[in-house]
């Protein structure tokens, strides 16, 4: 919770639940693109019904790009992802869920995700609950939090929306048949050129890096520490340690790599230019990598591997440290 503590909010117990929480499926990702919109839209209470079209919409289409469970997790005909697979078509056809998929998605809905998105991996719930259900089984409403309504209002509401997107990218990407155990070994890679995440085996393309990780920032600049608005401000991945050094020290570890790759202010990034990060930006790093060491693979898995021998608890600390003793 050393996450949450640091900064104490909704969308901070938001983050803990897309980011950090257990991803055997995808439905946490199509039920928060549900919840957001419901809640942007000024939505209180609204009937599971109304809330299960976009949920299940949200699903098929991404069905149509990969995996939404690993495959060995799908058990039958009868199984919810199998129902959608079959209706699919179908319902991107109409622009709605057929009412055989209607059906599924209520029947599935409370139990399979309602009932866990507040959980975290391990035990314990996140802070903050973003709505409830009530009613009985006939008819169930949806009663939304004024902390959902918050948070999908927030200026941080477009990069939520894109930090959820990502994560579900990510983890769909992790389910894809043969892929799904090089990524879980050998974590993920990054183009560049472009700045965007790479499964390793097919260089596929799976998100940006500012996508990818803004979120265990807590969608914040690394140097200044404000909030990033998308829309209003223009964005860079920073080298916290610069990579320019590796040039001019014979350094044991790459500077080229996620560990290192931090969004910030363009305007911020553009005056630190090369000089080394400052003990505020190098705790704020250590802080955002063990985040991230908190969340499924394969971010995870990724950063492991960095850490190598380092990886045991404080690792981050005194890898830092000897990076940073090798620059002085």
């Amino acid at each position: 919770m050393d996450f949450f503590e640091y900064e104490p909010s909704a969308r901070t117990s938001w983050r803990l639940a897309i980011l950090m929480g257990a991803n055997d499926r995808t439905y946490k990702f199509a039920l928060g693109t549900a919840l957001l919109q419901a809640a942007a839209e000024g939505r209180a209470d609204l009937p599971l019904r109304e809330l299960a079209v976009p949920y299940a919409m949200s699903l098929v289409r991404h069905l149509g790009q990969a995996p939404q469970a690993r495959p060995e997790s799908v058990s039958g005909r009868t199984d919810y992802l199998a129902v959608a697979e079959e209706e699919a078509a179908e319902s991107l056809r109409l622009g709605s869920p057929t009412e055989k998929l209607l059906a599924a998605t209520l029947k599935s809905m409370p139990e399979m995700v309602m009932r866990k998105f507040h959980n975290l991996r391990g035990a314990g719930q996140v802070p903050h609950r973003f709505y409830e259900v009530t009613g009985n089984s006939r008819e169930r409403i949806v009663r939304l939090s004024p902390d959902l309504r918050a948070v999908a209002t927030s200026e941080q509401a477009t990069s939520l929306r894109a930090e959820l997107d990502a994560r579900w990218s990510i983890v769909e990407t992790s389910f894809a048949a043969g892929i799904g155990r090089s990524l879980i070994q050998e974590g993920v890679s990054v183009d560049l050129a472009t700045m965007r995440v790479l499964d390793k085996r097919r260089r596929r393309p799976v998100t940006g890096v500012t996508e990818a990780v803004i979120g265990f920032q807590h969608g914040r600049c690394l140097i200044c520490r404000e909030p990033i608005v998308p829309g209003r401000d223009a964005v860079a991945v920073d080298h916290v340690f610069p990579f320019s050094l590796m040039d001019r020290f014979a350094l044991s570890v790459d500077l080229d790599a996620l560990w290192n790759m931090a969004p910030a202010h363009a305007a911020c990034n553009l005056a630190k230019s090369n000089r080394p990060p400052t003990p505020r930006e190098v705790s704020a790093l250590i802080r955002r990598n063990e985040a991230i060491m908190n969340s499924p693979h394969p971010l995870r898995r990724t950063l492991e591997l960095t850490l190598g021998p380092y990886a045991r608890k404080g690792g981050w600390h005194r890898f830092v440290q000897d990076v940073h003793r090798e620059l002085s």
